[in-house]
């Protein structure tokens, strides 16, 4: 979410940027609805694509997959579907914060939405913003030049009531995001088949796997690379080390599947404890329970975090 924030400003010193430049550089016509658009809706674009990018989810879900649907084509197809699915779902909503939250500050901000609506080509809106202006039929026939022209008669009020529908706009905005922000949590947690307690723990214990797995593939690749460069420069055999296999690394790298039959916290935890298992020793179940469920909202932070471009 930090980076987001950091997205957000630079996203909003740059557009601002650009929009001054605009102001200043290009003769306002009924383009400006147009102009307004790209302005407000361009940057949360930008940041819906990178949402999506930086989504450790989304890789996951989506590498290999053409191999996998090719290998599932005759058995559960739908189901694959379906758990693909909610998985983009869960990867939607976290991706779509930043845009959201891009949208509503420009909103607040008015500038963006003075420009697109003082352009719009809807007869009645005019009239409704130059009704008070005089003389009217002026207004509504020099209405797209208000935002970049200087004095008028009429210009200051109506600007005032577009910048006012704009914060209008954007504070209902914020408010649908948070309404439905909270929404989401107490379904998520109304559903959640595990207790509050748990959660929490759980929550650590993915933030604690993702980060000591980046140290560990960072340590491993080096000892690796460092093996194989002293086996070529000194032309001698190399050191054993033992490297994971393809399907090894294929089996913690596919998106976490929930079940309160027989679950884990996270498909490196099954892999290690169903190998255990498969080699004789004793596998020690993390959590037993009746009846089964997959990937519920509470769960969503398994596969979380984010990757580096």
């Amino acid at each position: 979410m930090e980076k987001f924030k950091t997205v957000v400003n630079v996203v909003n010193n740059q557009a601002n940027l650009g929009f001054g430049l605009l102001f200043s550089s290009v003769a306002f016509s009924e383009l400006n609805f147009l102009y307004g658009l790209v302005f407000l809706l361009v940057p949360a674009l930008a940041l819906l694509l990178l949402g999506y990018i930086l989504s450790m989810r989304t890789w996951k879900l989506v590498t290999g997959v053409c191999l996998r649907r090719a290998r599932r084509a005759r058995r559960g197809r739908w189901r694959g579907l379906a758990a693909m699915g909610r998985a983009l779902l869960h990867i939607s909503c976290a991706a779509l914060v930043a845009p959201c939250s891009w949208v509503a500050v420009a909103l607040l901000n008015g500038n963006y939405y003075e420009c697109a609506m003082s352009g719009a080509n809807v007869r009645a809106y005019s009239r409704h913003l130059c009704e008070h202006a005089l003389p009217s039929a002026q207004c509504e026939g020099e209405l797209f030049r208000f935002p970049c022209e200087r004095g008028g008669k009429g210009r200051e009020e109506v600007l005032r009531t577009l910048r006012a529908h704009s914060q209008i706009l954007g504070w209902l905005l914020i408010a649908f995001i948070m309404l439905s922000n909270l929404s989401l949590i107490c379904l998520a947690r109304c559903t959640s088949p595990i207790s509050y307690l748990q959660l929490r723990f759980w929550r650590a214990y993915a933030q604690q796997e993702s980060d000591l797995m980046d140290s560990y593939t960072t340590k491993h690749a080096k000892e690796l690379a460092e093996r194989n460069l002293k086996s070529f420069f000194n032309q001698s055999p190399p050191e054993c080390i033992i490297t994971p296999s393809n399907k090894d690394w294929e089996k913690i790298s596919s998106l976490y599947q929930f079940s309160t039959k027989d679950h884990y916290y996270s498909t490196l935890h099954q892999y290690v404890e169903s190998s255990q298992h498969s080699e004789g020793g004793t596998r020690m179940a993390s959590v037993r329970s009746s009846g089964s469920a997959d990937n519920p909202a509470a769960l969503h932070f398994v596969d979380g975090g984010t990757v580096g471009l």
